[in-house]
């Protein structure tokens, strides 16, 4: 753990990108909470129109590393629940809907081909899940 911590302290500047179906929004990836935006809505709104048409992990790299940064971290998932890699829990994906590619896989490739030190946020907490506190969507399917 310590070298771990040693090299954090030392590299100092890293990247954090929170990009995701609330992207589309423009409003912050609080919005579907915030707002109290049905399910139905959000995916036709916001999840359905994340297209990352313009994704380019290579220039996010390459602009990372022009500005002395030493590590990148993505969101793979936040509050909202939407994954942007294609796993087996849900469909709630950026490869089953929306983009319709694996956005963690790219995003890993461009920045390991990069040198960059890698890593991502992945949120336990989900608003739709049953569990969560105070969840407001219960229409939301699990």
């Amino acid at each position: 753990m310590d070298n771990y911590l040693s090299w954090f302290n030392q590299a100092r500047f890293g990247m954090f990108i929170h990009w995701g179906a609330y992207s589309v929004a423009a409003r912050g990836e609080w919005v579907l909470n915030r707002e109290n935006i049905p399910y139905d809505e959000y995916i036709s709104k916001y999840v359905n129109n994340f297209k990352a048409e313009k994704f380019n992990p290579h220039e996010w790299v390459r602009v990372a590393k022009e500005a002395g940064m030493k590590y990148m971290v993505l969101t793979a998932r936040h509050h909202d629940g939407f994954a942007l890699w294609d796993t087996k829990t849900t469909d709630f994906n950026s490869v089953k809907m929306g983009p319709g590619k694996d956005i963690v896989r790219m995003f890993a490739d461009a920045v390991r081909e990069g040198g960059l030190k890698l890593g991502f946020y992945y949120s336990v907490a989900d608003w739709h899940h049953p569990d969560y506190p105070d969840a407001y969507a219960r229409d939301w399917p699990t």
